[in-house]
């Protein structure tokens, strides 16, 4: 109890998010709760162990891996998935990179082959203190060797997949297949 009202754990929340909402929205969810909490996929994990007659257990043992405490937005989440329901490996999350003086953080990428993704919200647009930030922002990554993918809210799935593809071809990398 909080104030007298009845509230859960972050990972009973999580658990039932993952249990009752369709994929996508759900680790939309999780994602933003992880990040606001620091709860863990593996914690929840436990709860379905402890609750296997869960209704909606199929569907949360799905959501569940899925969530990432470092996706900053729900369209990161939904760049994220879009990479992993291609079948290319779970990328990382919030990459630090440094040339030991400055350093810039890529939404989620991949580090051997250095192929990098944010997504531009509005704000990179309209701001102009934002914009110019972003402009040596973008040659330090440049510098460091990393190709970063521009991602905004009207790119389709298959824009996103092309541009990842032909990054990976760029670096010569052949991304490992999960499924």
């Amino acid at each position: 109890m909080i104030d007298g009202i009845p509230v859960t754990t972050p990972e009973r929340t999580a658990f039932d998010i993952a249990r009752h909402l369709p994929r996508d929205l759900a680790v939309r969810h999780l994602d933003a709760l992880a990040r606001a909490t620091g709860v863990k996929a593996t914690d929840v994990q436990l709860l379905g162990e402890r609750y296997p007659r869960a209704r909606g257990l199929p569907r949360s043992r799905i959501a569940v891996p899925l969530m990432d405490g470092g996706a900053e937005s729900p369209q990161e989440t939904r760049v994220r998935l879009i990479l992993i329901d291609d079948g290319l490996p779970l990328p990382r999350t919030q990459i630090r990179v440094s040339d030991g003086v400055n350093d810039a953080f890529i939404d989620m990428g991949y580090d051997q082959p250095k192929v990098g993704f944010d997504y531009d919200g509005e704000q990179h647009q309209t701001n102009r203190d934002r914009y110019v930030h972003d402009i040596g922002r973008a040659e330090l990554l440049d510098r460091e060797g990393w190709i970063d993918i521009k991602v905004v809210a009207e790119h389709s799935r298959q824009f996103i997949l092309h541009r990842a593809r032909a990054a990976f071809a760029r670096r010569r990398w052949i991304p490992p297949k999960l499924h």
